[in-house]
């Protein structure tokens, strides 16, 4: 199980890297409009510095996910698990927020928390064990 977490962590890091290029590295560009909606030049000059620092913490999270699992895999379980859950339970917070508190946005919170999800259950589960 802790092998099946970890890959779930990983996928969820990976889906969470490309979310930071898009909202850090390639806001307002056709690519990142076609995920989060077509802006205009002024809108999307408007959003970029909330959607730069956005960006970040996917990144961050990102790391704490990835490089949990890279340890868990090497044998350093205690931390490995720590960080993994600490960065795909917080992935799955925010997507919980943005389920409830956005009914435009419900689709992308499901896609934004089903990995961070089912990480963290089977991750539990791997503790359990």
């Amino acid at each position: 199980m802790l092998v099946l977490g970890s890959i779930l962590a990983l996928a969820a890091a990976l889906l969470h890297g490309f979310i930071f290029a898009l909202e850090s590295l390639l806001w307002g560009t056709p690519r990142a409009q076609k995920v989060f909606g077509e802006q205009s030049a002024a809108e999307a000059s408007a959003t970029h510095d909330l959607a730069f620092n956005q960006g970040f913490y996917n990144l961050f999270l990102a790391v704490l996910a990835a490089l949990g699992a890279v340890l868990a895999v090497a044998g350093v379980t205690t931390v490995g698990i720590t960080l993994m859950l600490a960065g795909t339970g917080c992935m799955l917070a925010a997507a919980t927020v943005l389920l409830l508190s956005s009914p435009a946005h419900r689709g992308a919170a499901v896609k934004q928390g089903t990995l961070p999800l089912l990480a963290v259950i089977t991750l539990l589960i791997s503790l359990a064990l």
